[in-house]
């Protein structure tokens, strides 16, 4: 792994820039030019037209963002959480909080909490930022990410749930339109070309919210021009096995909420696009789901960010018109397009990885897990992704990102990609091919990558599943280098988990009622159990053991068989 601080180097900035897009390109340099020669103060002094009406139906109202960290009785007495970190603000809390991470920062501003409050305390909340963090340089909260989840939030609650206290109220809707109107066309003028992804998502999908709230000619073309942005995002990041194309569950779930939340409105046109959008995406998450309910922690992913997977379902099927019972089916599954293949079978669920980093273009979100694997047993976590602590540029970052902190192959204490930043890939690993063969009694999934093909020696890995009913799951891995290599295989298990016995080649795992056995055969020199971290939601850091099978040379094989005891 590259050392923390030092300056990429030419050829790690020619791998990590050459698959970037035209328009991204662009992008950075006109926000960067932009930037500098733009005076924000002058867009401010625009002035908004005359309120034009609310516009719009909501059915059913859509559901809340992820707020539980943050109730009303915490935002009232001015403590704010978010990202794992609770911090006390006052109320109406301070708004510039540079003594806090981006992230943490950007949570604030997003306004997600407003849904936790009564009408009164969210109106004083809209209206003191309005009052005190007016458009400036550089002030995080008018940077278009925020401005699009903001606008998302208040126009929800303050034209949604509280709509009729709003329209009888004139002097707020006289303070809230025009800042309403500003923001939008901040926003209009400031998409996120130069980042693409799931930020020009939200773009799109707060273009298309506010153009359907308003009536008026300003509203009609941000409805327009967002829903134009959102077809063709929407054709680029839903894959055909409905899985957001960066392949993280967590954004996933956000970009399933983003569907819901615009099929809540009362619009035949926007409905008949986006229902089918949203019964692939639906279909696809109930495969990433865990017996308990919660995502499996594919790339960048962490529980609470997102909303409730079961309350995305139930309200996405309803919109659909069909029962949400789908969750308890059984048998192997297949995301080919994400390229997540498992099975839920027989009180096991499993989900493999054998799918590239993410778009090409946007991998900021890619973990080093080709090839790597999560097992529940009995309802329980056993084996486990290491999950996410932070998006900060340290230590934290570069473990969670690497290969070592997931469970499949690390070869000379190299990553399958070259990570450096806190979101930054120069060369990365591809999955060459991937054979899938579900059948009645499991599943077997065989491929290999070429991550390490740029180290000496040019190693290889082939990794093969075989998953039967009966709880047996063989892993076996192959690797041949033109020199010898040293490769390590790891289990990372869920802190719960406790290793009763450890030996040259076998383990035996207990969490709670459950047992494993794992035993590995073929080259294997050694077995120890190492110190890492399991990090479930952002800002939670939990010890736990990984199993680290160390085998040496130039064509290894080994095969981990894993039973139920």
């Amino acid at each position: 792994m590259r050392e923390r601080g030092l300056a990429p180097s030419p050829s790690l900035l020619w791998h990590t820039l050459r698959h970037l897009r035209g328009r991204q390109i662009s992008g950075q340099v006109w926000k960067r030019v932009r930037s500098r020669l733009f005076d924000p103060a002058r867009f401010a002094r625009r002035t908004a037209p005359p309120f034009p009406g609310c516009d719009w139906t909501l059915c059913p109202e859509p559901p809340a963002p992820g707020i539980q960290a943050n109730t009303a009785e915490a935002l009232a007495a001015g403590r704010f959480s978010f990202v794992g970190h609770d911090v006390a603000l006052g109320w109406p809390p301070r708004w510039d909080c540079f003594d806090q991470s981006r992230l943490w920062q950007y949570n604030l501003h997003y306004f997600d909490w407003i849904w936790a409050l009564d009408y009164e305390a969210a109106r004083e909340a809209a209206r003191d930022w309005i009052r005190r963090h007016d458009l400036a340089r550089s002030r995080v909260g008018w940077e278009p990410f925020p401005v699009s989840l903001r606008l998302q939030n208040w126009l929800a609650v303050f034209f949604g749930r509280y709509r009729e206290r709003t329209e009888n109220d004139p002097d707020w809707i006289a303070t809230l339109w025009p800042s309403v109107w500003l923001q939008t066309e901040w926003l209009r003028s400031n998409l996120e070309h130069h980042l693409l992804a799931n930020h020009l998502l939200e773009n799109a999908v707060a273009l298309t919210w506010a153009g359907a709230c308003f009536g008026g000619a300003d509203a009609n073309r941000w409805f327009d021009e967002g829903r134009t942005l959102l077809d063709r995002e929407l054709d680029e990041q839903i894959l055909p096995d409905g899985m957001h194309y960066e392949r993280s569950t967590m954004y996933h779930l956000r970009a399933v909420y983003l569907v819901v939340l615009l099929a809540c409105l009362e619009r035949p046109d926007l409905r008949d696009r986006l229902l089918p959008v949203l019964r692939r995406m639906l279909d696809a998450t109930e495969k990433l789901l865990h017996p308990d309910g919660q995502i499996a922690l594919v790339n960048d992913s962490a529980f609470g960010i997102s909303n409730d997977p079961g309350e995305l379902l139930e309200v996405g099927r309803g919109l659909l018109g069909e029962a949400d019972d789908r969750r308890h089916g059984s048998g192997p599954w297949a995301l080919p397009d994400a390229g997540y293949f498992g099975t839920r079978d027989n009180g096991i669920y499993v989900i493999c990885d054998a799918g590239p980093v993410g778009p090409d273009y946007m991998p900021g979100h890619a973990h080093g897990d080709l090839f790597s694997f999560e097992l529940s047993i009995g309802g329980k976590r056993m084996v486990v992704d290491t999950g996410v602590f932070s998006y900060e540029t340290d230590e934290m970052r570069d473990h969670c990102r690497s290969t070592r902190a997931h469970n499949t192959v690390e070869i000379d204490g190299q990553d399958q990609c070259e990570f450096w930043g806190a979101f930054r890939v120069g060369r990365r690993g591809r999955p060459s091919y991937v054979d899938w063969e579900p059948s009645a009694d499991g599943f077997r999934l065989a491929s290999r990558h070429d991550g390490y093909m740029r180290l000496a020696g040019s190693p290889s890995h082939q990794r093969t599943f075989e998953v039967v009913r009966s709880g047996r799951i063989d892993v076996e891995d192959t690797i041949v280098s033109s020199r010898p290599v040293r490769a390590v295989s790891r289990i990372h298990l869920h802190p719960e988990c406790s290793v009763e016995q450890l030996t040259h080649d076998t383990a035996v795992v207990v969490h709670g009622d459950q047992r494993l056995r794992l035993h590995w055969s073929g080259a294997v020199d050694e077995l120890v159990h190492e110190d890492s971290w399991y990090c479930p939601r952002f800002g939670l850091r939990q010890a736990n053991v990984s199993l680290a099978c160390m085998t040496y040379g130039s064509r290894i094989n080994t095969t981990l068989r894993i039973d139920r005891l």
